[in-house]
């Protein structure tokens, strides 16, 4: 009996040391696949917070953790669709993935289009309004770009995991999925709530207090502006890197050379220049295929700009725009909104 209970202990601890490695691999993969992400979520990052502009400083944060909810409900519907179509048309997710790759090359191309071009404004910008209804409107609106920056998210993640069994990688996306949505409304969070701590800090009698509390309120618009020039970089940078990657493997899934060609010659650079700095070869090398990711990016997100914007379509889109925002202002008197300030 003993024995049998010796021999039963040595087994339960077996299987511990396995389900602690299967952890420690589930905690590896979820950080591979969240970092490979990272351009989508500084995007996301810096994005939403337009969508409490304008509320009262009561209703900021639960609108954050409404948007947030719905933020994870998308999550959990994608990796739902990713995982059935990993399983049934496994083929499908790289053309899925360069198609992700290819609105962040637009989007982030877009975003300097706009820079150049600040005539252009971005009409999706909350003014300042109350009430239940646009609430709910901002909140619906906020989730339905979510959607768009969770599905490039998941498909990304999911990328880095292929690999794994069907079960390990529906368990990384959770984690994925539930540390990303943390990550990325915890901090908006923390970004929109910091102005009211630096006024409520200026309003101290320290003078130290005062002081740290106008540098906060000073600093936070600064803070905005590197988190959207970071973002414009690195979905440019993970957009190219993607179209470089799924070129690469659609030339061996279609039996097409010539598709290889770009990622062909980033990688070869990549060598040669590890290879030629030593001991820092492997972050020059990244360095280096990083950079070629990015301009790849950038002149792809260009040309569909180009298309957008400059081409007759676009033209005829941008025309259709300024109709809209026209007929928008002719409408204003309607709703009394003659007396606010043209900003």
């Amino acid at each position: 009996m003993s024995g049998g209970l010796a021999a039963l202990l040595d087994d339960i601890a077996a299987l511990a040391k396995v389900a602690a490695a299967s952890i420690d691999d589930v905690g590896m993969a979820a950080g591979r696949a969240s970092a490979k992400a990272a351009g989508v979520v500084v995007d996301d990052t810096a994005v939403t917070p337009r969508y409490v502009h304008g509320f009262a400083a009561k209703r900021e944060v639960p609108i954050i953790m409404k948007i947030a909810r719905g933020s994870l409900l998308n999550k959990l519907i994608l990796i739902i669709g990713i995982l059935v179509l990993s399983y049934f048309v496994p083929w499908i997710l790289t053309p899925l993935l360069m198609v992700g790759g290819l609105y962040l090359c637009f989007e982030g191309a877009e975003k300097l289009w706009e820079r150049f071009n600040p005539h252009h404004e971005e009409q999706e910008v909350p003014v300042a309004m109350q009430g239940e209804d646009h609430e709910k409107t901002m909140v619906a609106g906020a989730i339905r770009t979510d959607f768009i920056l969770s599905a490039e998210i998941m498909v990304i993640s999911y990328n880095e995991v292929r690999a794994e069994p069907l079960v390990t990688r529906g368990i990384i996306l959770l984690v994925v999925a539930l540390l990303i949505t943390l990550l990325v409304y915890g901090v908006v969070a923390l970004i929109v709530k910091m102005d009211d701590v630096g006024l409520a800090l200026a309003q101290r009698e320290s003078p130290a207090a005062k002081k740290f509390g106008k540098g906060l309120v000073r600093a936070m618009p600064k803070v905005l502006a590197v988190l959207s020039t970071v973002g414009i970089i690195a979905m440019l940078w993970v957009g190219g890197h993607i179209l470089l990657v799924g070129l690469d493997e659609l030339s061996t899934m279609l039996n097409v050379s010539w598709l290889h060609a770009p990622y062909g010659f980033v990688h070869h650079l990549e060598e040669l220049a590890a290879h030629a700095t030593g001991p820092v070869g492997g972050l020059v090398g990244w360095l280096v295929n990083t950079f070629f990711s990015f301009l790849f990016g950038l002149i792809v997100g260009a040309i569909v700009v180009a298309i957008m914007h400059v081409l007759p379509i676009g033209k005829k889109h941008g025309a259709d725009d300024s109709h809209a925002s026209a007929s928008t202002t002719a409408s204003g008197p309607a709703t009394g909104s003659e007396n606010q300030p043209s900003h």
